[in-house]
């Protein structure tokens, strides 16, 4: 076993536990989810959590419907994803405004801020534009000091006012992937 190093406890990010800690605030149970790297310390958390149960999903649309499921059932849920898997969505948005229920989505964005991958830029570039016209209210995080914030704010309109509300966390934020 390594021990950690001073340098490797800094260039972890807090703001993923902070994410966490509003979700619990929020009471939220169930958290699906699509892998993914920029999401990963928090789908780590709500894994190892009692409170809380992560549910992966094989398409990002998959999470619009659970999360119609959950407040069915009397839980409360958020979907996190990647902004490609936001195109993935379109028509289960629909459901939305239908069933009243509170949409609550996480979004990291990919083509921006140093992308390599000429295939993330398109959705990148218009994942916003899409969600506003889905009907979906847009926040967005860029830096690790405006997340707690953001994620609060973007969690009161969805479960307090039932607002369908995406928080979008830039690219800038989680870092530029690299090819490898």
């Amino acid at each position: 076993m390594h021990a950690r190093t001073d340098a490797a406890i800094e260039t972890t990010p807090s703001w993923p536990d902070e994410i966490f800690s509003i979700l619990q605030r929020f009471e939220v149970r169930q958290v699906a989810y699509v892998p993914d790297a920029g999401h990963s310390q928090l789908i780590r958390r709500v894994l190892s959590s009692a409170s809380m149960r992560g549910i992966p999903l094989t398409t990002e649309e998959e999470g619009v419907a659970l999360l119609a499921g959950a407040w069915a059932g009397g839980e409360r849920g958020v979907v996190l994803m990647q902004s490609s898997g936001v195109g993935n969505c379109i028509n289960m948005l629909s459901l939305v405004p239908l069933l009243k229920f509170p949409l609550f989505m996480l979004v990291t964005m990919r083509g921006e801020w140093g992308e390599f991958n000429p295939w993330q830029v398109p959705m990148g570039a218009s994942t916003q534009g899409v969600l506003e016209l889905s009907g979906v209210e847009v926040l967005r995080a860029s830096n690790p000091q405006e997340v707690p914030e953001v994620v609060e704010a973007g969690a009161a309109q969805a479960y307090n006012a039932l607002t369908p509300t995406a928080v979008l966390l830039s690219q800038r934020l989680i870092g530029a992937k690299v090819f490898k």
